[in-house]
């Protein structure tokens, strides 16, 4: 097997078990150093500290870290120990979460926060601890772990929807943001039989959505010839890849009718023919303002 993450060091949330505990196993043979972060701690017996002696027994590298992915200085201090360890931060996966599932209406506030906690604030902690060492060395690689919930809605999931949601805008300014120094920030959306799904899909579908298939796209995110802002879809050995458009819509001037105008022409408007893949956001500015009569240039 070629090994496509030779001599870079890689750290991972929530990788006690499931689908974080896979994508460390599948790092650590591609050749990547690992810090394998569970919140159910490091110590030995403890999820991680078992992935660890796995990566280790196979002839890997790995340390363990319990540090919880809600307290930033925890994560501060897990980059620390990565470059104190290996001396640089090549790679992080954000794969912390959990789900606390129900109807919005019967949702109590306190369990849309705490999922809202756990996945957005979670990765913006992991990510603005190793933001500055990839800045420095002009190299890191970024996986957010989005959902088919968020992109696509999921009944009882308003919370886990809105949080997996946010990941792709974050994912969407990091990428613009670090392209100058080579780090490219990806989403990947898996499919695959966790706790978290146990008792949602029938046995025998299960039994097709090992971890372990999803993990190979999550490799081909973080590896040296990566793409960047890509949402990757993955599960069963299948790969498809989401994206937000903008389609071209329509322009209505000089009227007093607008909003019935809007409202009587919303199939045209949402018409997917000649749809794009924004670059930015500003190139809803630029489409707008060009179909009033305005040639405006994207700002550099």
């Amino acid at each position: 097997m070629k090994k496509l993450l030779d001599g870079h060091v890689a750290i991972v949330t929530g990788a006690g078990s499931g689908l974080g505990r896979a994508h460390a196993l599948a790092l650590a043979q591609h050749g990547a150093r690992v810090v394998v972060n569970d919140v159910a701690g490091s110590q030995p017996g403890s999820p991680g500290h078992a992935v660890v002696e796995d990566i280790v027994r196979a002839g890997g590298a790995a340390i363990a870290d319990g540090g919880d992915v809600c307290d930033f200085a925890a994560m501060e201090a897990m980059a620390a120990r990565a470059v104190e360890a290996w001396g640089r931060i090549d790679i992080l996966v954000n794969n912390a979460g959990v789900l606390r599932d129900r109807s919005f209406s019967k949702m109590p506030l306190d369990d849309f926060r705490r999922v809202m906690e756990v996945h957005l604030m979670g990765s913006v902690h992991c990510t603005k601890a190793v933001w500055e060492t990839m800045r420095a060395q002009r190299y890191g690689r970024i996986v957010m772990t989005t959902s088919s919930s968020g992109l696509y809605g999921n009944f009882g999931q308003s919370n886990y929807s809105a949080a997996k949601m946010a990941l792709v805008g974050l994912m969407q300014t990091l990428a613009l943001e670090g392209a100058r120094q080579d780090i490219r920030v990806n989403c990947l959306a898996p499919t695959a039989a966790t706790a978290m799904t146990e008792g949602v899909l029938p046995p025998e579908a299960l039994a097709r959505l090992q971890p372990a298939y999803v993990s190979p796209g999550l490799v081909a995110l973080v590896a040296e010839d990566a793409p960047t802002r890509t949402i990757l879809l993955a599960g069963a050995g299948s790969f498809e890849s989401a994206h937000v458009t903008m389609t071209e819509g329509i322009f209505i001037d000089g009227s007093d009718e607008v909003a019935a105008q809007v409202a009587a022409r919303m199939d045209e408007i949402r018409d997917r023919r000649g749809e794009r893949v924004p670059g930015t956001g500003f190139e809803q500015y630029q489409l707008e303002l060009a179909k009033a009569g305005f040639d405006v240039p994207l700002p550099h």
